[in-house]
């Protein structure tokens, strides 16, 4: 039996690596995506899950709705729209244990995107 923190883990590096390996190195989708990957914990602290997350879906950019997409499957087991509602429409309790398992998920989106796709925070837009 895996913790819950070696599950999230390995189905990120998953995710990373294979987007690291449909993008070039140097590639303004890889910044972008890990830029925002470093940016997203901040801002999900500052501003709160739902806040961060429409930002995010505001973007409009492919690497950052990529990022989204992946994230919402690893937290809530769903794609992104059904992501964004659930933390819209969350009671406390489960606004609380989203985040929670968002902050988890968010760590190792950043510390991938550093070792994977070697984006360093000053990167990016």
């Amino acid at each position: 039996m895996q913790s819950r923190e070696q599950t999230f883990a390995k189905a990120i590096y998953d995710q990373v690596k294979t987007y690291a390996d449909g993008h070039p190195r140097d590639s303004d989708e890889r910044k972008k995506y890990g830029s925002m990957a470093h940016k997203l914990p901040i801002l999900v602290r500052t501003a709160g899950l739902v806040q961060a997350l429409a930002f995010v879906h505001s973007r409009d950019k492919p690497p950052h709705k990529e990022l989204l997409g992946h994230l919402a499957q690893i937290v809530a087991d769903a794609n992104s729209d059904t992501f964004l509602r659930k933390s819209r429409e969350a009671d406390l309790p489960e606004y609380i244990y989203l985040t929670e398992r968002t902050m988890l998920a968010l760590k190792w989106y950043k510390r991938f995107a550093q070792s994977v796709l070697e984006v360093e925070t000053t990167e990016g837009d």
